[in-house]
């Protein structure tokens, strides 16, 4: 019987039919090899493609210019060689029925002049972006000529590809730049036709169009993903954006709209475009919709739309005709077969912490915090195998470490018992999950609870675990995932004066009325714990030795905590170092140092709070140590490339032995699960 599901209805763009309403959006994880789409790049797409996903877009953006060098790790669209890279990533993902594109862009202002060929950014006007920090030159009208040209080659060479489609990207990029008033100060002879009125200021996108569509014809799918919106003073207004929509229609060479509301030159910025943790879902959802409901003509749109029940509506109540879903395929690629299977409740959750683009804007790569086979698809899988022997596996703690090496654990069929001091499973996420602000976290472990109770796993919670009651079990394999505890001795003189995030996080320490958070570890407890106190009322300073703070929390998720501790005056000091503390009556006195040079100063506080990441809670582990085969011992090379471990250090031992996450040395989430992954899948 044909199913009633709005999500799981075939939808005809032109000549192309796309069995479903899911997509996911154009995005660039950064994956690619000398500016190539190769192996890495195809499997992950791929995977996607196999699970039933009607339409993965790649590349945002592919560059079409030399002068448009990238900022992180993109597709090169302006060269020849990309051809045949695209064609394996595309005939990867048709001969699973998925559709392929691929967006194409220049980047005008928005890269650094210091990259690739050296040559100046262009734009339509010298405005410095503030993210990029390059003064571009104005755009002249060989530029202009040659840029054109360059869309068009760019564009033949992906219908070359045999890619069903591009997409050209058109907010906070050239493009845009032509048409917002912000970045659009053309007014020699020779550009005016590009500047002024709207009808002229949109005029270069027309004509990329118009030359595009010349060089691949009809049967080759071509939109446009834009700001319909720029929500900011002096900037593109709605009304605006609909009539650019209208144009873009009625141009007749354009097949599909990909709606955005905002702007992007910012971080700030940019994380309303793109919302992370503890924001609105779907927050331009219903702007997309009057956009659709406005131009009647096929609209697409994503933001924050990481669950199932939120895209059925946009697509039920005809807000939208695609659906983007692009950072819940990264945490779940097999959202569109589980929906299929009526298993909508196992999809793993976009929990929206962005590590996948954040990593990527401080030039790493794209991952997902709590699914370490993303992006590792060459080496990790997305569905655990069965184990060839069934085995006795106990793990020892219940954070996201624990928790994973019981899931796959479970998978591969072994018999697991799970001991936990606690009286709930979370660690360290659970503490995280305190915070309204990072609540999403919770569902990491959640999740990962109700697969484990399904795969029949034994949880133990309120059972300190001894070396004697491991053993007891007769295990094939222990794994300590025990995590840590705060490491405050800090400081040369006076540690037994402070107290750390965590006891702020937890409540077991009352916020302070003049409060010092030292943070020597730069990642969310030191913003989590100063979000709390001031709160609370407390006037709060936060101090890092470093040049910048919070580095780890990165760019975007960066936003709401400013905007949150910056309403409440909370002070930020860089490049001192807390030294010392002593009491002076009520109060402490904090004697201050710096890595740059001595100084002389001090803060009199009432509480100092101290950020510098966890020791390992790992006694247990050395007490087993001497009764193991491997004598804990990790055989790296195999670890890192995804093989068994088969060292035998004691041929008495009676078990292998191994830790994993925090248990080892603070990290994060994201490295202890996978950790768990590529020790456990193999087990």
């Amino acid at each position: 019987m044909a199913s009633t599901d709005p999500l799981l209805q075939p939808y005809q763009l032109k000549h192309l039919t796309l069995r479903n309403r899911i997509m996911i959006t154009s995005h660039e994880p950064a994956y690619p090899e000398d500016g190539m789409p190769k192996a890495r790049y195809r499997a992950y797409h791929e995977e996607r493609a196999k699970a039933g996903v009607a339409l993965t877009m790649t590349a945002g953006s592919a560059t079409v210019s030399r002068d448009s060098p990238p900022v992180f790790n993109n597709i090169l669209a302006y060269k020849d060689e990309v051809v045949p890279w695209m064609r394996e990533v595309a005939d990867a993902c048709h001969e699973h029925g998925c559709a392929v594109m691929l967006q194409l862009t220049h980047l005008g202002r928005r890269t650094g002049w210091a990259k690739g060929d050296w040559l100046p950014a262009v734009s339509p006007s010298h405005h410095r972006e503030p993210s990029h920090r390059a003064f571009p030159k104005q755009i002249e009208d060989w530029d202009i000529d040659r840029i054109i040209t360059d869309y068009a080659d760019a564009a033949e060479r992906m219908y070359a590809a045999g890619l069903d489609g591009i997409e050209l990207q058109a907010y906070g990029h050239l493009m845009d730049q032509f048409w917002s008033p912000m970045t659009n100060t053309l007014n020699g002879p020779e550009t005016s036709r590009y500047s002024g009125p709207l009808e002229n200021r949109i005029r270069f996108s027309l004509d990329v169009l118009s030359a595009i569509r010349k060089r691949v014809g009809d049967q080759f799918i071509v939109g446009v993903r834009y700001t319909a919106d720029e929500a900011m003073k002096g900037g593109l207004s709605a009304t605006e954006g609909v009539a650019i929509s209208k144009i873009l229609r009625d141009s007749g060479n354009v097949d599909f709209l990909n709606v955005i509301r905002g702007h992007i030159e910012t971080d700030a910025a940019l994380t309303d475009v793109i919302p992370v943790m503890g924001m609105k879902n779907s927050p331009h959802l219903d702007f997309a919709g009057r956009v659709r409901e406005a131009t009647d003509f096929p609209v697409f749109h994503a933001a924050k739309i990481p669950d199932v029940a939120t895209a059925r509506h946009a697509i039920a109540e005809g807000k939208l005709d695609m659906v983007g879903m692009t950072r819940a395929h990264i945490a779940d690629p097999h959202i569109v077969r589980k929906i299929l299977a009526g298993k909508e409740d196992t999809i793993r959750p976009c929990v929206g912490a962005n590590y996948c683009l954040d990593r990527i804007y401080q030039a790493g790569d794209a991952f997902c915090l709590h699914n370490a086979a993303s992006g590792r698809e060459l080496t990790m899988p997305h569905d655990i195998p069965k184990a060839d022997t069934r085995k006795k596996i106990v793990i020892v703690g219940t954070g996201p470490a624990g928790m994973e090496a019981a899931r796959v654990a479970g998978e591969r069929g072994h018999q697991v018992v799970v001991f936990e001091a606690a009286a709930e499973a979370g660690g360290q996420i659970r503490l995280a999950a305190q915070s309204p602000r990072r609540s999403e976290m919770i569902s990491i472990i959640e999740w990962r609870m109700s697969q484990c109770l399904a795969l029949g796993v034994d949880f133990r919670f309120n059972t300190w675990a001894e070396a004697a009651d491991i053993k007891a079990e007769m295990p094939d394999a222990v794994i300590i995932a025990t995590g840590g505890m705060p490491h405050t001795e800090v400081l040369s003189e006076g540690n037994d004066l402070v107290v750390s995030t965590w006891d702020i996080l937890s409540g077991d320490v009352q916020p302070g009325s003049n409060v010092l958070v030292f943070d020597d570890a730069g990642d969310h407890p030191a913003l989590q714990a100063a979000e709390v106190l001031a709160n609370s009322g407390a006037k709060v300073e936060i101090m890092t030795p470093d040049r910048s703070f919070s580095p780890d929390v990165m760019a975007m998720n960066l936003v709401p905590y400013m905007r949150s501790l910056q309403d409440r005056d909370v002070t930020f000091t860089v490049t001192y170092r807390a030294e010392k503390a002593k009491r002076q009556g009520d109060l402490i006195r904090v004697t201050l140092s710096s890595d740059y040079g001595s100084v002389n100063k001090y803060r009199l506080v009432d509480q100092l709070v101290i950020n510098h990441g966890t020791l390992p809670l790992d006694e247990i582990y050395f007490d087993l140590k001497p009764d193991s085969s491997n004598a804990g011992e990790l055989d790296q090379d195999a670890f890192i490339n995804g093989k068994p471990q088969t060292i035998v250090r004691n041929a008495h031992g009676k078990y292998q032995l191994f830790r994993i996450g925090d248990a080892v040395a603070a990290r994060n989430t994201h490295a202890a699960i996978y950790d768990a992954l590529r020790l456990v899948k193999d087990l």
